[in-house]
């Protein structure tokens, strides 16, 4: 696909504004990560050898104990098992994850209580929490639920408030009244209480938390959308295509909506951003993910109750702000890449 000049140019731009494009290497890199995580934290080994075949658990199946010369029928423990092809020393070996925990595993040690502090020779890096889950573990996981979850949020909030918006600013009149009266009104709903009341009443999961958000996070775009729309409609290609005869969706979605891209991109990452705070913060609240979720919040909630277990507050911290600066970074460069006028310059 042949590229517009006009869009090589912005892209030049943006690689040109080193921390932007640097930022957006990083983001990439942590969000890969995070994807494909089981190959790097896991309590399944990434390959067995034993007697001649090859095993990879890690995104299959169960396997039982019997298929490796164990008397049980339930999931090997593959830390325990890679020690007894240790101790044998025959032709049996198998290759763990760095970080040999799952997010849900507990492990505790005899005659103390978790957390843990770091230890590289039990391989929790950054210790453990209060009920003995590996920190690295759940701050790689909670990173993967929290960039999902402000992702399908920007695509719904996007989807429902861009429409709104560009047809209020393109039949105005009453239409762009009335929906003005929805949002004022709408606007003034106090969010948390809604999140609460739904809270007492329900666990909420992953599903009813992007829908309650969506239901309050759509506006925002939607007054954007409507001034843009109102400028740009205005504009003298608009009125050429009226005069082709070109009908109100075609000049709507294949004239001023590509003309106002600049503006959903550049509001993009901070809109990933907050939806990364908002889920944080109703994880810290308790009314977002229930338990045992890997969760930024619920683990700043335990770093709070336990002040003493630095690792735990210092770890999640450390991570929200990489996350928020690098995705800072990323808006400014998009910001200053589709911005006409240029006057700012970054070095």
């Amino acid at each position: 696909m042949k590229l517009n000049p006009l869009t090589i140019k912005k892209i030049r731009r943006f690689q040109s504004i080193k921390r932007g494009y640097y930022s957006l290497i990083i983001f990439m890199v942590m969000i890969v990560i995070s994807f494909f995580a089981e190959l790097l934290i896991n309590n399944r080994a990434l390959v067995v050898h034993y007697e001649g075949n090859y095993y990879f658990p890690t995104y299959g199946e169960m396997i039982p104990g019997k298929n490796f010369g164990l008397d049980y029928e339930y999931e090997v423990n593959y830390r325990e098992l890679q020690k007894k092809f240790e101790l044998e020393k025959n032709d049996n070996w198998l290759l763990m994850p760095i970080v040999p925990y799952s997010k849900f595993e507990i492990d505790l040690q005899s005659g103390e209580y978790p957390p843990f502090p770091p230890s590289l020779e039990k391989s929790h890096y950054l210790g453990t929490d209060n009920a003995g889950r590996d920190i690295v573990a759940r701050v790689v996981y909670g990173f993967r639920i929290a960039i999902i979850f402000s992702l399908i949020l920007l695509l719904v909030n996007y989807t429902i408030g861009v429409s709104i918006g560009i047809l209020m600013g393109y039949r105005g009149g009453k239409f762009d009244l009335f929906f003005q009266r929805i949002i004022e009104i709408w606007s003034n709903v106090p969010f948390l209480y809604v999140i609460i009341i739904i809270s007492s009443i329900m666990v909420p999961n992953f599903t009813m938390l992007i829908f309650i958000m969506a239901v309050f996070g759509w506006m925002g775009i939607t007054w954007t959308m409507r001034t843009v729309t109102y400028k740009e409609k205005e504009r003298e290609y608009v009125l050429a295509a009226k005069a082709l005869g070109a009908s109100n969706m075609r000049i709507l979605f294949r004239h001023i909506l590509p003309n106002t891209i600049a503006v959903i991109i550049t509001f993009a990452p901070f809109a990933v951003s907050g939806g990364i705070v908002a889920l944080t913060s109703l994880d810290y609240l308790g009314f977002g993910l229930p338990p045992p979720i890997p969760s930024w919040g619920e683990l700043l909630q335990q770093g709070w109750s336990n002040m003493n277990a630095w690792w735990i507050s210092g770890s999640v911290v450390l991570a929200m702000l990489v996350t928020l600066i690098v995705v800072t970074f990323i808006g400014e460069a998009v910001r200053e890449a589709f911005d006409p006028k240029m006057h700012t310059t970054y070095e």
